[in-house]
């Protein structure tokens, strides 16, 4: 059994504050060990159900922030920026399970710690297909057209509801409770971590439950920016299409070329950012 974890940042267990999110930042260093450790919980969870290879996936920001040096060595790490499907990184037919550590809840979730889609300042709403969406449903969605369950979503208490109401009866582990965007009641990492350890092992254990989250194609990635000069940047690149000021478009068959664009975005949408100061 291969089993694929994508791992976040946001979600993990301990961290509230941005500036724990980015290299530099108050906290930093100790979060990317927290971060780590989610990961092994996860990796030592699945070996336990007889995993026999699992491919760890840093899907946060730079993707340079998983500790490879604290790594649990029976697993193996994607890391670094340039990944063509980010937060999927690796992602193929050939994994029988895929969890998701770590992940956080859609922008303006009430009471969703240090919620956002994609994009925390740039981007107002991300939809597909017309909805609302999330990191968890776009992730979902492309191991989905892949073939491939989520068996496992980690986070706070609102990425767990979203991930229920996305994926049914998907095991679950929240490791703190929003109080507000950046205020949350935290569970002890050793706690935490044991009951991630324990939901991945249950999850892996009852696969046979599981089925694929298919989206229905052709998939449309919309995306609401938080700037005219954003949306029109995005708007120059072949296929997609602006739908408003602030809004683009984009419909493909391929659920690849969804994965692909929003790391376009990004990198676009951080560059006409830059600098700008309030108004980015």
């Amino acid at each position: 059994m291969k089993v694929y974890v994508s791992v976040d940042m946001e979600g993990v267990t301990g961290l509230t504050d941005p500036e724990e999110m980015h290299a530099g930042g108050r906290g930093y260093e100790r979060g990317c060990e927290l971060m780590t450790a989610d990961a092994n919980a996860v990796v030592a969870g699945a070996y336990e159900a007889g995993a026999t290879g699992v491919t760890v996936n840093d899907a946060h920001g730079s993707t340079k922030n998983l500790r490879v040096d604290l790594l649990d060595p029976r697993a193996t790490l994607l890391r670094g920026p340039g990944k063509p499907m980010r937060m999927a990184q690796g992602l193929t037919a050939g994994f029988q399970a895929a969890c998701f550590a770590g992940y956080h809840a859609r922008a303006g979730t009430q009471h969703g710690v240090l919620n956002h889609t994609w994009m925390g300042k740039e981007i107002q709403n991300v939809y597909l297909n017309g909805e609302v969406c999330g990191e968890t449903r776009l992730v979902a969605g492309f191991a989905g057209f892949l073939g491939v369950p989520v068996a496992l979503v980690t986070g706070d208490e609102a990425v767990c509801e979203e991930a229920r109401e996305l994926l049914g009866d998907v095991e679950t582990v929240a490791v703190k409770k929003g109080v507000d965007r950046f205020a949350a009641e935290l569970l002890p990492p050793s706690v935490a971590q044991a009951l991630i350890r324990e939901a991945t092992a249950r999850a892996l254990n009852r696969l046979s439950d599981f089925r694929p989250h298919a989206e229905t194609p052709p998939f449309t990635l919309g995306v609401e920016w938080n700037s005219t000069a954003i949306a029109a940047g995005c708007a120059l690149i072949p296929g997609v299409r602006s739908a408003g000021p602030r809004h683009t478009e984009f419909t493909t068959e391929d659920f690849r070329d969804i994965m692909a664009l929003l790391g376009i975005f990004a990198m676009i949408a951080g560059q006409v950012a830059c600098g700008s100061g309030v108004y980015g």
